[in-house]
């Protein structure tokens, strides 16, 4: 991966709101990021900070209204905020696709496996129902499902877990796209198989060049297979790095709090060491504490910290935080 390079994706002052009866709810914040060509991006973060909510409004998939989505989402030379639907469409699984969370709800329980994985085959590529239906049998047997003829032909409720995360995985990748959005890729997977969805994954990624945005709050996860990490809070993001600098030097409060957090084989040895823990709750977004958003939680909270907000401090080319700790 080439990070000088132009980005493949860039987004640039994202905010997502949601219109409710309580008051609208600023999802995301004014996010900047950029996904080079063949790289792995981590997003990482607590339950509710946005990580999902931008993949979604990357591509579109959020209801207008009640979403207002406003920035720029640049990706092969277009804003994809400004394309119409039938363009966004065709983006859609043919140049950027998505592995959803829970694959028992994101695939169709009345059509068989191979019809969902040729669906988009047809729709993309133009190819006769025949050849989409070989292509459909070959990406399942691309992502080491048994017997990919007969399994085609079945439906959902005859996958395993890991069986029907392969089949999600199946149709990200069966029109060839640049980059995949994968949103907790191995939830509710037990860890041999989340370790043999994310093995499959990346060999995937290296064998077609797809670059990953890896939506998670496993920590372990990114550390083996990203190469520079995000971390998200309250819907902004509080720090970026190389992902062996953020575990090697954690910068933001948040960051160290989240890594305090991983249990450690042999950290329980030592009498009296307990596990760590970010104390206090994520912050309501419809109450946004004033400042920086970490201050209530913050083991590090100056007076400034409560009222104003910290600018993004850049560290280096290709590291940079929010907090006022790296302006002194």
């Amino acid at each position: 991966m080439t990070v000088n390079a132009e980005p493949l994706l860039r987004v640039e002052n994202l905010y997502t709101r949601f219109d409710t009866m309580d008051g609208v709810v600023t999802a995301v914040d004014g996010i900047d990021f950029d996904v080079h060509a063949g790289e792995t991006l981590g997003l990482v973060g607590e339950s509710g900070c946005g990580k999902s909510v931008t993949a979604l409004s990357i591509l579109r998939l959020l209801r207008c209204p009640p979403a207002r989505i406003e920035g720029r989402i640049l990706f092969g030379g277009r804003d994809l905020l400004q394309l119409d639907a039938d363009a966004v469409r065709s983006v859609r699984g043919r140049e950027i696709s998505m592995i959803f969370q829970e694959p028992m709800t994101s695939l169709n329980p009345v059509l068989a496996i191979g019809e969902q994985v040729a669906e988009g085959v047809r729709l993309h590529q133009r190819l006769s129902r025949r050849e989409s239906w070989q292509r459909a049998v070959e990406m399942l047997q691309k992502v080491q499902i048994p017997s990919p003829e007969i399994r085609a032909a079945q439906y959902p409720h005859k996958f395993s877990g890991g069986m029907r995360q392969r089949a999600m995985i199946a149709m990200a990748l069966s029109c060839g796209p640049k980059l995949i959005l994968a949103d907790e890729p191995t939830t509710a997977l037990d860890v041999t198989i989340q370790a043999q969805i994310m093995s499959l994954m990346m060999q995937l990624k290296q064998e077609l060049n797809t670059a990953i945005v890896l939506i998670t709050h496993d920590l372990g996860i990114v550390a083996e297979t990203a190469s520079r990490v995000i971390v998200m809070y309250a819907g902004q993001i509080m720090e970026e790095a190389p992902v062996r600098d953020l575990f090697k030097d954690p910068r933001h409060p948040y960051t160290r709090g989240l890594l305090g957090s991983v249990p450690v084989i042999g950290r329980g040895q030592r009498p009296n060491r307990r596990l760590q823990e970010i104390p206090g709750m994520v912050p309501s977004p419809l109450r946004m504490p004033a400042g920086c958003r970490f201050h209530p939680r913050c083991p590090q909270v100056a007076p400034r910290c409560c009222h104003e907000a910290p600018p993004m401090v850049l560290l280096g080319e290709h590291r940079r935080v929010r907090c006022w700790l790296e302006t002194v």
